[in-house]
């Protein structure tokens, strides 16, 4: 759905979200290639990605689709973790997100979200390291979240939510004509204390925030499932119902001068084959931002 206004290309921002899907997840040599041909339709300037991959060099999940893609398309940066050491004897494995920009990246950083380091969840893949990647690029301040899976963890996730509202509110200028752009799989449903209070609809801790959620804001009647079992293949392991639990948001648009940060589609993405395969177990998103300083080139 896109809002109703008239503007010129040259002032929208366009991000695409999408959880890839580890290498633990079948058929990524096709899979990779769905996501390439959804970059292709969907032209985004900028690109959030969890569940990256990588063993050393040249291994880097990401980094294979910036390789594949037209030269000087993307500049990227990645930020990641190992798996808990009985999980995963390979020391090497960083697991994270990445961020691809049409323009340089001036500067990222990966920051480690609040985990428990002895969960009542027994299973090791339960204790991988949450992570924020944060990326700033022609003066974007971009993040990319993962935030704990288990459905039983949301207890981690509210402070997951916490510390990642620091650490935005810790780098982002406030004279920055363009709200903070968040985006990834937060492994939780609208209706959740955390994403309630990423919406400013709940106080935690005598604490608030207001983030824009783009899906809700363009399409509040709609599921908008981005996890989906009964559609998806790819998404049929886990023991879950349909549900929306990634996101992008923009932070607070309030008062911006110009309308910057005014969301102006929000749809699905990755949803439908384009190559005979499902990209990942997650759909995507894509969503237009309104941006009157959008630099007219990388």
């Amino acid at each position: 759905m896109e809002y109703e206004v008239d503007m010129p290309e040259s002032d929208v921002l366009r991000i695409v979200q999408l959880n890839i899907g580890s290498l633990l997840e079948p058929h990524w040599e096709r899979r990779r290639q769905e996501i390439l041909a959804w970059f292709d339709r969907l032209d985004p300037d900028l690109v959030c990605l969890q569940e990256v991959w990588e063993t050393g060099p040249g291994t880097n999940t990401a980094g294979w689709l910036v390789e594949q893609s037209p030269a000087g398309r993307w500049h990227w940066c990645f930020g990641g973790y190992p798996f808990p050491e009985d999980a995963w004897a390979d020391r090497t494995l960083r697991f994270g997100s990445a961020v691809l920009s049409r323009w340089p990246i001036d500067r990222h950083e990966v920051l480690p979200l609040p985990a428990d380091p002895a969960p009542r969840d027994p299973h090791p893949s339960w204790r991988i390291q949450a992570e924020l990647l944060y990326a700033h690029t022609a003066g974007i301040d971009a993040f990319s979240t993962h935030l704990a899976p288990p459905p039983a963890q949301a207890y981690q996730r509210v402070q997951q939510v916490l510390a990642i509202d620091d650490a935005i509110r810790a780098r982002r200028d406030p004279d920055t004509p363009l709200p903070a752009i968040l985006c990834g799989d937060f492994n939780a449903k609208p209706p959740s204390d955390e994403m309630r209070f990423l919406n400013a609809n709940a106080v935690i801790e005598g604490r608030s925030t207001s983030y824009v959620d783009a899906w809700s804001t363009l399409r509040p009647t709609e599921p908008g499932n981005t996890y989906d079992p009964l559609t998806n293949p790819q998404a049929r392991a886990p023991n879950v119902p349909p549900q929306r639990i990634d996101y992008v948001f923009v932070g607070d648009p309030f008062l911006r001068p110009g309308g910057a940060g005014r969301i102006l589609r929000a749809d699905l993405a990755f949803h439908e084959p384009l190559t005979g395969i499902h990209a990942s177990d997650h759909f995507g998103l894509v969503v237009d931002v309104h941006w009157p300083q959008k630099p007219s080139a990388a």
